[in-house]
């Protein structure tokens, strides 16, 4: 038997009762002695197209009820080596995305106060900005795994300088990440010109767009990356659209194209080793998933994420 917090087994309490938190783990306000501290940032006015994201945490938290506490693929059993805990959402300001921006770095400083790793459910994508300002504030310049159909290095949108697209040249620009250590995973669509991704690559990321990930298992470059990254401490940003939308429709900017569920989880599971630091999925919007198959998508990947982190236990 473990100390650890568990998941509420689906044997003692059906599993559509009970507690609203992920995958129906204990909740906590006091952070000590926590490992992993799962939070939702229900956010969605950094989007430029479809919103919805603002009920992303609820959502995913309602479809990981179906998860249970081992992992039959690899073995991982997160819960017998590591304490979680759901400590809830942050009280954003939805009226004001500058706003919400700093209270999540603010909260962020004092989750970070703690030896805990953060886990969080967005939201949209504007969330990672603060959250690496505050992570490198702790840690330094982080390496970065970025999974997504866009490389959101736009200089503005509509005049804002801090959106959803924005959010990786903001974080270059102010050193938040490392350049050569930065993996754009999953690029493609429709852009309005070559330099939509050019100029991120002059700068040093590494990007692999979809279209030369098609048929191919991804176990080989999540291997490459990590040990292109070695030590170095490593933040996994996870947008829901790098999945083709057949797989994850219920996403604010879906692009045809993408990749598979199996392929993300190949991806992940090459990472064990790394030492990640934080990470985050964004970009579920329940309004376009009406069966909930991409909140639930969303929640397998961030169970995949805490199996592959320093500390966890194998059966």
């Amino acid at each position: 038997m473990t100390d650890k917090n568990q998941p509420i087994s689906g044997n003692d309490l059906a599993r559509f009762s009970g507690p609203s938190t992920f995958m129906r783990l204990p909740s906590a306000n006091d952070l000590k002695g926590l490992d992993v501290a799962v939070l939702g940032v229900p956010l969605d006015i950094g989007t430029s197209w479809r919103s919805g994201t603002r009920f992303g945490p609820k959502q995913v938290r309602s479809e990981s009820a179906m998860l249970r506490p081992y992992n039959l693929a690899t073995g991982a059993a997160p819960f017998d080596g590591l304490q979680v805990a759901d400590i809830g959402d942050l009280a954003i300001n939805t009226f004001s995305l500058s706003e919400s921006l700093t209270i999540i770095k603010d909260s962020y400083d004092a989750i970070l106060d703690y030896d805990v790793m953060p886990l969080a459910i967005g939201g949209d994508h504007s969330i990672t900005l603060p959250i690496l300002r505050a992570i490198s504030k702790r840690h330094g310049p982080v390496a970065l795994i970025h999974v997504d159909a866009h490389a959101d290095v736009n200089d503005e949108m509509f005049g804002e300088r801090e959106t959803h697209g924005t959010v990786f040249r903001r974080a270059h620009e102010e050193g938040l990440i490392i350049p050569e250590k930065t993996y754009q995973i999953g690029l493609r669509g429709t852009g309005y010109g070559a330099d939509d991704f050019t100029e991120a690559a002059g700068w040093g990321f590494q990007q692999f767009p979809a279209h030369d990930l098609w048929h191919r298992s991804l176990s080989p470059l999540g291997a490459e990356i990590r040990r292109d990254i070695g030590d170095a401490p490593v933040y996994i940003t996870y947008d829901i659209d790098s999945l083709d939308p057949a797989f994850a429709p219920g996403t604010g900017t879906p692009e045809i194209g993408g990749l598979t569920t199996p392929q993300a989880m190949e991806l992940i599971r090459a990472f064990k080793g790394l030492n990640i630091v934080g990470a985050d999925l964004v970009e579920v919007s329940p309004p376009y998933d009406t069966s909930g198959n991409t909140a639930l998508t969303g929640a397998n990947i961030l169970f995949e994420i805490l199996c592959v982190l320093p500390g966890v236990a194998y059966r």
